[in-house]
């Protein structure tokens, strides 16, 4: 089993902190080793107290762990005071193992978490054994020494802890104001920007998810440009599952990646049943020339690997319909961009297939009160994808993401409908009044 440790504060509420850190590796298949530094009286609206463990009992726990197990990679998260950060350094700089620095001083709430000569001793003995630093916007200004407002401040401030001897640094974007979160990462001399949706929530423990799941990353032996790229994509799934636990900042599902990937299994059965049902009651006049698709997203889906349909395709065959290929996660990427860019405007419009278009196949769809919505592709501006912006056009057009997005076609174009629903059963049932 690989091994990770985590140094950090004990959180009571359970959201942040060492409770957060062990959630998250375990969630990876990694085994949680724990050093604990403080205790603090925290809940989700506020810190009002917090014990610090003695030097000697926190260096008792990190010989523990580090005189028997193998471990794989180490994070710091709240240290608290200059003489336990000095301790902990002392120790870890005989040891070589990769170490993700969280430079916790301030709590989510707001409240401080660190004593008077925590900076200096992050400085000057945590930097330089860091392979990566993660700071948000107020703890980059500490250690760098500057203001931060702007991206190219935020590149400055990245080198600046660099040359702290960090040998990465990643700083958050959570704390710039923007529609989207821009994280720079300062990596072998070169900036990186990782740019994410903004979701809005505030929540309770994210800095120490993402440092957690970097850890857990490197000691399953990723790159660290892997690995923060991919831990970048784990919080993004733990952030869209927050929940309530009191009455302040929500908490981030840690396991909500382990939890999106068992729902794979389900994703794919539910549409292997719709085709099933579909292929054999489907008309020629259905399945358009290029051949028909279905597909059916995961919750919360943001990329290709979300959804799931057929490798290959339905065609027509005769008078009736026959089907290519297997159902894979990836595949059918034309349909699987339409119920992308839907998702974006109403989370719950997870499935679509595509129809032959024909005026009577529209007249149908539209007797059964079906909602439609069109783009024509003349006005379709370079540089995009037609998918993507057909489907925005029309849903910015009504206000809602309609039930059927029909264009005419154009030059080598054939013209198209796409019925999109919750999922494959709510799709086969808004077709009901066409198919055989």
């Amino acid at each position: 089993m690989v091994v990770a440790l985590t140094i950090a504060g004990s959180d009571s509420i359970g959201g942040a902190g060492i409770q957060a850190d062990i959630k998250a590796l375990a969630s990876m298949g990694v085994h949680p080793a724990s050093v604990v530094t403080c205790i603090t009286s925290q809940n989700t609206q506020s810190v009002s107290a917090i014990l610090p463990l003695p030097v000697e009992h926190v260096l008792s726990q990190l010989e523990a762990v580090l005189g028997d197990a193998d471990v794989s990679a180490v994070k710091t998260g709240m240290l608290y005071s200059e003489e336990i950060a000095s301790a902990v350094a002392g120790r870890l700089v005989t040891v070589g193992i990769p170490l993700v620095v969280d430079p916790v001083m301030v709590a989510g709430v707001g409240d401080s978490l660190h004593a008077k000569g925590l900076l200096r001793a992050l400085k000057e003995e945590v930097m330089p054994l860091a392979a990566l630093v993660t700071p948000n916007r107020a703890e980059a200004e500490a250690l760098a020494g500057r203001k931060i407002k702007t991206l190219a401040e935020a590149r400055k401030a990245c080198h600046s802890i660099h040359e702290l001897g960090a040998e990465s640094v990643l700083l958050k974007g959570g704390h710039f104001e923007a529609d989207q979160v821009t994280d720079v990462l300062y990596i072998d001399g070169e900036f990186v920007e990782i740019r994410a949706p903004r979701i809005g929530v505030e929540a309770h423990g994210s800095g120490c998810h993402l440092s957690s799941y970097i850890t857990g990353y490197l000691a399953l032996g990723s790159g660290m440009k892997d690995a923060v790229v991919s831990a970048r994509s784990r919080l993004m799934d733990a952030l869209q599952e927050h929940y309530p636990v009191g009455g302040g900042l929500e908490v981030l599902d840690s396991l909500a990646t382990l939890r999106r990937d068992a729902q794979r299994y389900m994703i794919l059965v539910e549409l292997e049943e719709a085709v099933i049902r579909l292929v054999p009651r489907l008309t020629r006049e259905l399945v358009p020339e290029v051949g028909m698709n279905f597909v059916f997203a995961l919750p919360h889906a943001r990329y290709f690997e979300d959804v799931c349909g057929l490798e290959g395709r339905i065609v027509g065959m005769g008078g009736g319909a026959s089907r290519t290929g297997c159902l894979a996660f990836g595949s059918s990427r034309h349909v699987a961009r339409i119920v992308l860019t839907a998702m974006r405007y109403d989370a719950d419009k997870r499935s679509a297939l595509n129809l032959r278009y024909s005026e009577a196949n529209l007249k149908k769809l539209r007797r059964m009160g079906l909602s439609t919505g069109s783009f024509d592709r003349s006005k379709e501006p370079k540089q995009v994808k037609t998918m993507e912006w057909g489907t925005s056009s029309a849903i910015e057009r009504l206000g809602f993401v309609p039930d059927v997005i029909y264009d005419k076609g154009g030059m080598g174009k054939e013209p198209m409908i796409r019925v999109i629903g919750d999922s494959p059963a709510n799709v086969l049932d808004k077709i009901q009044g066409i198919w055989g």
